[in-house]
């Protein structure tokens, strides 16, 4: 689904079959019993479901942070199982933007410095990034704050800063974990509505897992997980 935008192109992330079992002693757990996943550039996409269906895993596989038992995960056209970690490490900073709960903000750095770090860790031009992150800032309603220590913000403004950072590296697809699930609910409805306006600006891909079923109906499609199954 690309809401006209890009009609015709292919899906910016498609995920095939996606199993995941885990073991425990001698029993085999099966978490994910066959996932397909396509998500279409500029689209915003929510996983719904009961805490422990394994929603968290599967963002955790779509994002590379772990790998299927079988499947295929597809991106821009390129397998990611076959790729090689150093590979997958290099996708991972170029192009998926991570958002979890908890911010994990580095305490002892600004808000500008933490926009910046994913860039600077990548060796990028510290002008550049600068220059990048206090446009961010800016988006996030935070230029009066990129100066501030996360102690000094509150969570929802270290939240939007973790937003800023996520995208510092322009990535195509942004994977959120319960970004709002920490926060009361204007904060969280401020979180949101940025995340929207970005995803629209910058035609950029959005997978969002939550327990908000309000938000979640305000996103172009709203999937369950279940019983280790997506359905629509």
């Amino acid at each position: 689904m690309n809401n006209g935008t890009d009609a015709g192109r292919p899906p910016l992330l498609q995920g095939t079959d996606i199993y995941k079992s885990f073991k425990q002693g001698v029993t085999v757990i099966e978490v994910l019993k066959g996932i397909n996943i396509e998500v279409d550039t500029g689209e915003m996409v929510a996983i719904v479901g009961a805490s422990g269906s394994g929603k968290t895993t599967l963002l955790q596989i779509l994002g590379t942070l772990d790998a299927p038992s079988s499947g295929t995960i597809i991106f821009d056209g390129r397998d990611l199982v076959k790729a090689r970690e150093k590979d997958l490490s290099r996708h991972r900073n170029e192009n998926v933007g991570f958002i979890f709960q908890f911010h994990h903000l580095l305490p002892e750095f600004s808000a500008l410095e933490n926009v910046m770090m994913p860039g600077l860790i990548k060796g990028r031009s510290s002008r550049e990034l600068e220059e990048r992150a206090r446009k961010l800032l800016d988006q996030v309603n935070l230029s009066h704050r990129e100066n501030h220590r996360s102690g000094e913000l509150s969570g929802g403004e270290q939240q939007r800063v973790a937003l800023a950072r996520a995208l510092i590296m322009q990535p195509a697809l942004l994977l959120a974990d319960e970004p709002t699930g920490n926060l009361d609910s204007t904060s969280g409805r401020q979180v949101f509505d940025l995340l929207r306006e970005m995803s629209r600006s910058l035609s950029l891909s959005v997978i969002m897992v939550t327990h908000n079923q309000e938000l979640a109906a305000d996103m172009d499609r709203r999937l369950t997980l279940k019983d280790g199954l997506l359905t629509s």
